[in-house]
C-alpha cells in the first residue's frame, strides 16, 4: 500500500512528470503525421518472447483471451490497411521472471511507418529523445548517437547493451595463448572456447576480497572463476603468472598496456560465459569505483543482431526478436543453409547499458514469411492456424515497413 500513497511527494511529482512526458511525445508524433490509434487488449494468444497471461471467456466457457505482449500484430496489420504512420502509448503485459528493469505489467511508446529503412526509424526515434530531453530536463544530446554492429558490441563489451559511459573494452588474448600448458586457459581454448580479459583502470586499489568477489559475480555467469594479475605501488602481484612463461606474461602485458594502478581481469570458457561474465565485470568494477554518473547520458544503436538463436536443449531456431523481423537482403541465401548466421534488419536503442528501446524492418512478402516459418520448424497447419489472418494480408500487396 506504500507504494501507492498518494500523499508521497516523490510519488505524485512521478505522476506528474509522466503526464507531462506523455503529452511531449504525443506532440512530437503528431507534428510528424503520425495518427495515434488503439489496439485491443483482449487479443488471440500467438507466441511472442514469453508467456501470456490469459482471461478467461465467460461467453465461451473452456476459452480465453490473452492480454497483449506487444501491439506487434496489429501494428502491422495497420500498416498493411494503407495507414502511414502509427503511434500508440500501449499498455504491455508479459508473464515472466521479474527483473531490475521490467515488470509484468508496462507501458510503451509504440510506432510502426511504411516505405523506410532502419536509417529513417532510428533517426525519428532519435528526435524524440532530442525533444524530450530538451524539453524536459533541458539537456541538449549529441546531434548523432553511436551505431554499432551487435558482433561489434559483443567483442567490445561482452553485451548486447553496452554501457559507454566508461572504458574497460574486452580484449582477446586466445592466440597468445593457444600453446600455453595452464590447463584454465589451454581447455577452454582447445573446446572452442576464448579467453579474454579487461584492465580496470584503477583496479589495483581492490583488496585481495574485493578481487575475490569479482570471482563471485562472473561465476553468476557461468564462469569458474577469474584469473588476475594487478600492480600497485610498483608491486605485481598475480594469480596466474606462476603458471605462464615470461614471454606469455610479457605479451599479455603488453596487449592490455598494463601500467601502474591496473587490475587485470581474465576469463576462459566458451564465448557465451566469457562475454557474459566480463560484460557484467565491466559493470560491477566500474560501479565500485565510481564511474557510473546517473547525469551522463550515453545513448547508442546496436544494428545487424542474429536473426535466430539456436536452441541446444530441443536443437531448433529460434527467432532471436520476432518472426517477422527481415533478414539482411545479402544474407537471404545463408537462411536455407547456416541460419545460425544471418543477420536480421533490426535495431535496439541503449542507454548506460539499458536496452530502452528496439524494433525491425518487417518482412514484407509472403514467400520470405514461409521460408521464416519453414526455419523455425513451423509447418503450414500450425501457421495457418496462429498466424492465418496475417498471411492472408500478406497476399494482398503490402508495403516494406
Amino acid at each position: 500500500y506504500r507504494y501507492l500513497d498518494l500523499r508521497r511527494p516523490e510519488m505524485m511529482k512521478n505522476i506528474i512528470a509522466r503526464s507531462e512526458i506523455t503529452k511531449l511525445v504525443r506532440d512530437y508524433y503528431h507534428e510528424k503525421g503520425f495518427i495515434e490509434i488503439e489496439t485491443p487488449n483482449l487479443i488471440k494468444p500467438t507466441p511472442e518472447g514469453a508467456r501470456d497471461y490469459l482471461v478467461p471467456s465467460r461467453i465461451f466457457p473452456g476459452n480465453f483471451f490473452a492480454l497483449p505482449q506487444s501491439p506487434q500484430l496489429y501494428k502491422q496489420l495497420i500498416m498493411y490497411a494503407g495507414f502511414d504512420r502509427y503511434i500508440q502509448i500501449a499498455r504491455c503485459y508479459r508473464d515472466e521472471d521479474l527483473r531490475a528493469d521490467r515488470q509484468p505489467e508496462f507501458t510503451q511508446i509504440d510506432m510502426e511507418m511504411s516505405f523506410v529503412t532502419e536509417d529513417d526509424v532510428m533517426d525519428m526515434n532519435e528526435g524524440l529523445i532530442h525533444y524530450l530531453y530538451k524539453k524536459f530536463l533541458g539537456v541538449t544530446l549529441p546531434e548523432k548517437f553511436p551505431r554499432i554492429k551487435y558482433a561489434e558490441a559483443m567483442e567490445r563489451f561482452g553485451s548486447d547493451k553496452p554501457d559507454i559511459r566508461f572504458g574497460f573494452e574486452l580484449c582477446n588474448l586466445t592466440d597468445l595463448l593457444k600453446d600455453c600448458t595452464f590447463r584454465v586457459f589451454e581447455g577452454a581454448i582447445a573446446a572452442g572456447g576464448s579467453v579474454r580479459a579487461i584492465n580496470v583502470k584503477g583496479g589495483a586499489s581492490f583488496t585481495r576480497r574485493e578481487i575475490d568477489s569479482l570471482g563471485e559475480v562472473a561465476k553468476q555467469y557461468g564462469a569458474k572463476g577469474l584469473a588476475w594479475r594487478k600492480k600497485a605501488n610498483g608491486e605485481v602481484t598475480s594469480s596466474y603468472a606462476k603458471f605462464l612463461s615470461d614471454a606469455e606474461n610479457a605479451a599479455i602485458d603488453k596487449r592490455m598496456d598494463f601500467s601502474e594502478g591496473d587490475l587485470i581481469v581474465i576469463v576462459a570458457d566458451n564465448n557465451k560465459i566469457v562475454f557474459d561474465a566480463l560484460g557484467a565485470l565491466r559493470r560491477e568494477c566500474a560501479a565500485r569505483l565510481g564511474l557510473l554518473r546517473p547525469d551522463d547520458f550515453k545513448f547508442l544503436w546496436v544494428v545487424e543482431f542474429p536473426l535466430f538463436e539456436y536452441n541446444e536443449e530441443d536443437g531448433r531456431f529460434y527467432a532471436r526478436h520476432h518472426p517477422f523481423t527481415a533478414p539482411m537482403e545479402e544474407d537471404i541465401p545463408l537462411i536455407k543453409t547456416n541460419p545460425g548466421t544471418v543477420r536480421a534488419r533490426a535495431y535496439d536503442i541503449v542507454l548506460n547499458g539499458t536496452e530502452i528501446g528496439g524494433g525491425s524492418i518487417r518482412i514484407s512478402t509472403p514467400d520470405m514469411q514461409g521460408l521464416m516459418f519453414e526455419t523455425l520448424g513451423i509447418g503450414e497447419e500450425e501457421a495457418e492456424a496462429k498466424f492465418g489472418f496475417l498471411l492472408e494480408a500478406l497476399k494482398y500487396g503490402i508495403p516494406p515497413h
